[in-house]
């Protein structure tokens, strides 16, 4: 019965230690973000991805999933990021659209489309 306990504890930190330490690294990341400054540039939208987790189904039961929205934005130099978008964002970003991109840190704030002239 006491190796039942012990690895219950075990466990039970183990468990505890892992969402304490997801807390803390997202404080750390929007605090970074809140510190980091503010930038705008000209960037082209050069893929868009989704990422879902959970949303089983059983026959008795229904467990909701959630799913994040990503978007990987090329610079004039030719470099390249990848930014979470909230959905509603995700669902106007086309491939290919050119325009005006602001974030800070790792924190995607807006992306204003250039007008296309025919």
């Amino acid at each position: 019965m006491e190796v039942f306990f012990v690895i219950f504890f075990l466990m039970f930190f183990a468990v505890f230690g892992l969402v304490f330490y997801n807390i803390i690294s997202e404080i750390s990341r929007k605090q970074k973000n809140r510190n980091s400054p503010r930038i705008s540039v000209n960037a082209k939208v050069v893929a868009k991805r989704m990422q879902v987790h959970g949303g089983t189904h059983t026959a008795n039961h229904h467990h909701h999933g959630y799913t994040k929205y990503f978007a990987t934005f090329e610079f004039e130099s030719g470099d390249r990021l990848e930014l979470s978008v909230y959905d509603t964002d995700y669902g106007l970003l086309v491939e290919g659209d050119e325009g005006s991109l602001t974030f800070r840190g790792t924190e995607f704030l807006s992306f204003e489309r250039k007008e296309v002239k025919f």
